[in-house]
């Protein structure tokens, strides 16, 4: 099978897991928001993202580094499970720990405190999954993801709409993140062993006093693991803390219904992020490999997929600013009317996420992860200080747009990096055919007056109309989206 049918093939079965599981989460996060109103949805935003930060010690860059190197070289495949099984088994340890001081220093309320630890547990789990997804990404058998993706976001829903159906009270809403997780675990270590490699396992009843299960260690690649996957994790933990710190301060500075508010906004944006993930995933084993073979079709494939980007996010922000009031009364109805002006800005976000998903993935596959460490301190710092001083006089509106500035500066520093390393583009040239069409698109938005449905699909059609007749898709592209789409 050729790459770019590799790719189709990978693109594609991500692209349906990723739209099966985010219209299930985009319903159960709605029957969410309107059972528990927003401060209760607020109290489950903030767990999510006080969950997500403590656990960014079982992760560490690990799951990356073992898609890069098991996709060049699939013999290591059972010793990157080993040994990044054994590793977080350790990690895991200090995320428990501190989530049991957060919620004990934080002198949380017993319901609050009982989500929290659900949910941050439901992260310890998911990092574990992780290992195995990893391999399955770096086989480019991504079907085995998209499944367990899919199981995961049954369950969720499925949980959900019992708990609301039986009446029952916010823990048990974080109590099914935690079975979820547990039970896609269950399915990632099936299938691991059923396709792929079986880990290494000995019991050393002399080293493990408590008799857990020891996995064999190399102690080479463990310092290996550690070296290359230390900048990716710095680097992984300085964007987590920026991009839901903003949760915690609004918390502590506006209470739980202004995080309610923000986070439904917030959770529209990121459910669009699921177009750059499936395209990055699909694209990094071969980014990775062109790195090791050919400098020049990287520096393509980078450039290509920085257009196919923008083409796609550009039209989201401007319509998704035009269409918000609808979209937010429709989904989440009058009580989270304050979520409207939060959408129209936090929705420019996108295109810079998009391409940042590029941009990262290029710097990661060019093995320049290290350079990203001083970038994502200085765009977390940013963050956390203009959150501190904007939020307790503008509250969410001032958490939107410093979202905004946070990926803008993302965007410049990693820009630069590329650009530094011989992988220059003429940016100005991918963008003014897509800005051309989509300002022509708004315009058919802002004339049309009818179900915002069919304004979203009348606008779609206006807005690639726009870019046939402008010529944006060369040869080349032509040529690509035939065999994407198995014509060639």
């Amino acid at each position: 099978m050729s790459a770019v049918s590799k790719i189709a093939k990978n693109t594609t079965v991500l692209l349906v897991a990723q739209i099966i599981s985010y219209v299930l989460a985009f319903f159960y996060t709605i029957y969410t928001a309107r059972y528990l109103g927003a401060s209760g949805f607020g109290i489950i935003s903030s767990a999510l993202a006080l969950g997500a930060i403590l656990s960014i010690f079982t992760e560490l860059g690990l799951s990356t580094l073992t898609v890069r190197e098991v996709s060049r070289d699939k013999s290591l495949a059972n010793k990157y499970i080993g040994n990044t099984l054994a590793l977080k088994l350790i990690l895991s340890s200090i995320t428990i720990t501190a989530m049991v001081l957060v919620v004990t220093l934080g002198h949380y309320p017993p319901q609050i405190a009982a989500v929290i630890y659900y949910i941050t547990l439901s992260f310890v789990v998911g990092a574990f999954t992780s290992i195995f997804y990893s391999i399955f990404q770096a086989y480019e058998k991504m079907e085995f993801q998209s499944i367990g993706q899919i199981i995961n976001s049954i369950i969720m829903f499925s949980g959900i709409l019992l708990i609301i159906y039986y009446q029952k009270s916010i823990i048990e809403f974080g109590l099914i993140y935690l079975i979820a997780s547990i039970i896609s675990l269950i399915y990632g270590v099936i299938i691991c062993v059923w396709k792929f490699v079986l880990p290494k396992i000995e019991i050393d009843l002399n080293l493990w006093k408590s008799a857990l299960t020891k996995i064999e260690l190399d102690t080479n690649l463990w310092k290996f693991l550690i070296t290359e996957a230390v900048p990716l994790a710095i680097s992984g933990v300085f964007l987590l803390i920026a991009f839901r710190i903003d949760t915690l301060i609004l918390l502590w500075i506006n209470g739980t219904a202004a995080v309610g508010f923000y986070n439904a906004a917030f959770s529209l944006m990121t459910a669009l992020m699921f177009v750059p993930f499936v395209y990055v995933s699909a694209i990094f084993p071969l980014l990775s490999r062109l790195n090791v073979s050919s400098k020049e079709l990287l520096k393509y494939s980078y450039e290509k997929s920085f257009k196919y980007l923008i083409i796609l996010s550009l039209p989201i922000a401007v319509g998704t600013t035009l269409l918000a009031s609808p979209i937010i009364l429709m989904i989440y109805k009058s009580a989270f009317s304050q979520s409207i002006a939060a959408l129209q800005i936090l929705i420019w976000a996108i295109p810079l996420i998009f391409v940042n998903y590029i941009l990262g993935t290029a710097i990661n596959s060019i093995n320049k992860q290290r350079e990203t460490v001083k970038t994502t301190f200085i765009a977390m710092l940013l963050n956390i200080a203009l959150n501190l001083l904007l939020l307790p006089r503008y509250g969410l509106i001032a958490a939107c747009y410093i979202t905004i500035l946070t990926e803008l500066t993302c965007f410049m520093l990693w820009f630069h990096i590329m650009n530094v390393h011989g992988y220059k583009i003429n940016i100005l040239k991918i963008l003014y055919k897509p800005i051309i069409a989509s300002l022509v698109m708004g315009l058919a938005i802002i004339l049309l007056h009818a179900n915002v449905f069919l304004v979203i699909i009348l606008a779609t059609i206006v807005y690639f109309g726009v870019l046939y007749l402008l010529k944006t898709f060369s040869e080349d592209d032509i040529s690509l989206i035939k065999k994407v789409l198995g014509k060639t």
